[in-house]
């Protein structure tokens, strides 16, 4: 199979779909790899590594889309629409659910377009969206904690407090992979931390697993107001896996959160988990609302990409070898794929992003053909 990883154009998106490595275990099974000249370089990751692993270094973007299989990290933007076509497998983080201008032009074009974050196994767990999850959760609060400090606009909240001086309340919306993340370094930070979520056995785990060192409340719209209302940071890491993100804290509850505190809303790829969230970038990261400030970067991992890229890689790899092995037969007979794909030939075969747009929804063995 022909394989494109085109460079990443979303605004200060530093990450690469493909590591060298990757490129190599690719080569090394017969396929062939275009990468788009300085695709990696925001990775530290040079044009001469990728040729050494047996890349074929292309000159422009087109030429990296014209592959059978195009494997990236961002969701297409406006620009790249004219690259989709029917005769295309795309393989990258997608959150159609909160797109509906990239949804109608993957259906529009036949686009075959499987999405990392909704990859899922037997037990529940999203491998390919895990790692960038361990990545945004941490970075959550140290984000946070940045824009706690006066000169950024925030309350002027040291996290760990001092000798004498109460730390930071850290309230973290969601127990999953983000929200345990970012309660680790907000713990490590010595801030005071509370973690709601609706599954009191995730609540059991984060209570073992932090050796009590941590609050944990049922989440419910007491216990979010109650939390919220004296938080200094809060992080919003509900995740409804490929659909909408539900809203937690309303418009109407923003005056009663404390004048200077930080919304870290890493649930904002998925449309937020706070009514009042909208994509950011990193070029335009925050913006204020009843003097709470919002920082909802919808790419956060991206500031971070060397770390990030190779995460990824780490665990999209495994599936990529499979997919340019054997095609749509990989998807058929993957369970964990099936759940990955997202559109096929025109149709919308993932229900969270139908049920987000009151769509019709086609069952993926159904559009494969059995």
């Amino acid at each position: 199979m022909i394989i494109g990883v085109p460079r990443e154009i979303k605004d200060n998106e530093n990450r690469v779909g493909m590591i060298p490595g990757a490129v190599k275990a690719l080569t090394r099974r017969g396929h062939q790899v275009l990468v788009e000249t300085g695709a990696g370089l925001g990775s530290s990751l040079l044009d001469e590594e990728y040729a050494a692993a047996g890349a074929r270094i292309v000159s422009s973007a087109a030429d990296a889309w014209a592959a059978e299989m195009v494997v990236k990290v961002k969701e297409p933007i406006k620009v790249e629409y004219g690259f989709l076509r029917a005769d295309l497998i795309l393989f990258t983080y997608l959150h159609l659910a909160a797109d509906r201008a990239l949804t109608d032009a993957l259906l529009a074009s036949g686009t075959t377009a499987i999405a990392y974050e909704t990859v899922q196994t037997a037990n529940g767990h999203l491998p390919l969206l895990m790692p960038m999850s361990e990545v945004a959760g941490r970075m959550a609060t140290q984000v946070g904690a940045n824009y706690l400090e006066k000169h950024m606009g925030g309350r002027g909240v040291l996290m760990g407090g001092v000798p004498g001086v109460a730390p930071a309340s850290v309230v973290v919306l969601g127990g999953g992979t983000v929200g345990s993340n970012a309660a680790k370094v907000a713990l490590g930070m010595g801030a005071q931390v509370t973690v709601l979520d609706v599954n009191h056995e995730r609540l059991q785990y984060l209570d073992d697993n932090f050796h009590g060192r941590l609050l944990t409340l049922t989440s419910n719209e007491y216990n979010i107001e109650h939390a919220v209302f004296n938080a200094d940071l809060i992080v919003g890491a509900v995740l409804i896996p490929g659909g909408r993100a539900p809203w937690l804290i309303t418009r109407d509850m923003l005056p009663d959160i404390r004048d200077g505190a930080v919304i870290v809303d890493v649930a904002v790829d998925q449309g937020g988990c706070v009514e009042t969230t909208h994509p950011t970038t990193h070029s335009n990261p925050t913006f204020v609302i009843d003097d709470v400030i919002h920082y909802c970067v919808a790419n956060m991992p991206g500031a971070v990409p060397r770390t990030s890229t190779f995460a990824l890689n780490n665990q999209t790899l495994p599936y990529t070898l499979r997919l340019a092995d054997a095609g749509l037969d990989f998807v058929r007979s993957s369970q964990p794929m099936l759940h990955g794909l997202n559109t096929y030939q025109g149709k919308l075969t993932y229900k969270a992003v139908a049920d987000a747009f009151g769509l019709s929804y086609t069952d993926p063995v159904e559009a494969l053909g059995g």
